[in-house]
């Protein structure tokens, strides 16, 4: 069995955390800033966790991660 490829997009966009969760940061912060809160621009800065549905479809896109 030859060894499966990471998707490198996906790789670039999500951390493990030692518990063995997805770690993601938010979108919507990268443009047109000027017409959103302040709040809601620092708000946009933090990471947060992948959601549960999402996250067995990308352990499968990031098999050694």
């Amino acid at each position: 069995m030859p060894k499966m490829k990471t998707k490198r997009a996906a790789a670039k966009r999500f951390e493990v955390t030692g518990t063995g969760k997805l770690k993601r940061f938010k979108a919507y912060k990268s443009h047109i800033l000027t017409k959103k809160t302040t709040k809601r621009k620092r708000n946009l800065r933090k990471a947060t966790m992948m959601d549960a549905t999402n996250e067995r479809v990308m352990k499968k896109v990031l098999p050694y991660l």
